[in-house]
């Protein structure tokens, strides 16, 4: 109370302080989650049968629940309902997709929502040249527009150190993880520069941030992901496309499973001890990272659980 009486400026300047952050507050409504902007999107998928990839067609689809600031208030006011996009689901399993996009259909049917609610199926094979080639022989004419790209496609086969690798196995990882990645995005980026707007969001890894024993080729086709992905941000930043990469840590899927090639002992053993994380957490990214406004890129969301802290870091007494 001593220094506000001897500062008699003060009152009236915190005064003038309130007035300016009220006016920059009721600029523009601020939201945690705002998806109005998804609202009638129209998203393509790959890997889209299972896991991450599955998870985020979902979500796309369906309502995001948001909490917003208020423009006469400064603090949290009321939920709004917003989202629902129309989402393209590419995978080689074709039954799997269908069972993914009718979770789809069922996700946007309970949100209510008008918009959106497109869903269609395509088998493909990104390491397949033709099939790429041939992408848009095969989705309906009324989602060609596509505005969000999302490269999930890829796995991981073995844990074989240098040496002992089958050549069979690193060229289907690297013909999946890197060259179809590559081949996707080139497709749509001339479609994107097109029409003046687009977002690439490309699934990279921990694994693409540092290398560990036993995981030499998926590691080397992450860092290929984060190496082409950042090439790509400033190859179009004279564009309003948008480009980022979402980095998950652990992530129980069936992602270990495929790497011990079907024992799923050995997989649960990769999680043993700790609460990793869900394809929904990492959807969640994906989504959260389209929804921003369009004058903002996330161009890295690096994502762990919280108690991992690199791929051989990691605390297994917390679960």
């Amino acid at each position: 109370m001593h220094v506000i009486a001897r500062l008699p400026f003060l009152p009236r300047a915190l005064a003038i302080h309130r007035q300016i952050l009220g006016k920059a507050i009721s600029s523009r409504k601020m939201s945690v989650f705002n998806a109005s902007r998804l609202l009638g999107k129209t998203v393509l998928v790959t890997g889209a049968s299972a896991g991450i990839g599955a998870a985020t067609a979902i979500l796309f689809a369906k309502v995001r629940t948001c909490a917003t600031l208020s423009e006469t208030k400064r603090y949290l006011t009321r939920l709004v309902e917003q989202g629902g996009s129309n989402v393209i689901l590419c995978a080689r399993r074709v039954d799997a997709l269908a069972k993914v996009a009718e979770a789809c259909t069922s996700a946007h049917k309970e949100s209510g929502l008008q918009q959106g609610g497109k869903f269609a199926t395509v088998q493909l094979d990104v390491a397949d040249k033709a099939q790429v080639a041939s992408l848009f022989d095969k989705i309906p004419q009324d989602l060609h527009d596509v505005d969000i790209l999302v490269n999930n496609a890829g796995f991981v086969y073995g844990t074989e150190r240098v040496g002992d690798i089958a050549p069979s196995d690193y060229e289907a990882m690297f013909a999946t993880n890197v060259f179809g990645l590559i081949a996707i995005t080139q497709l749509f980026l001339k479609r994107f520069k097109a029409k003046k707007s687009g977002h690439v969001i490309n699934l990279g890894s921990v694994a693409g941030r540092e290398a560990y024993v036993g995981g030499s080729i998926y590691c080397a086709t992450k860092h290929a992901v984060r190496a082409f992905t950042n090439s790509l941000m400033k190859e179009v930043v004279d564009t309003p496309i948008r480009v980022t990469e979402i980095q998950p840590g652990m992530v129980e899927t069936e992602f270990s499973i495929v790497r011990f090639r079907g024992d799923k002992s050995a997989a649960d053993k990769v999680y043993e001890g700790l609460h990793p994380l869900t394809a929904e957490d990492i959807a969640e990214e994906i989504v959260w990272a389209a929804a921003r406004p369009p004058h903002v890129n996330l161009a890295e969301v690096f994502v762990l659980p919280v108690n991992q802290a690199s791929p051989n870091i990691a605390y297994r007494g917390g679960k």
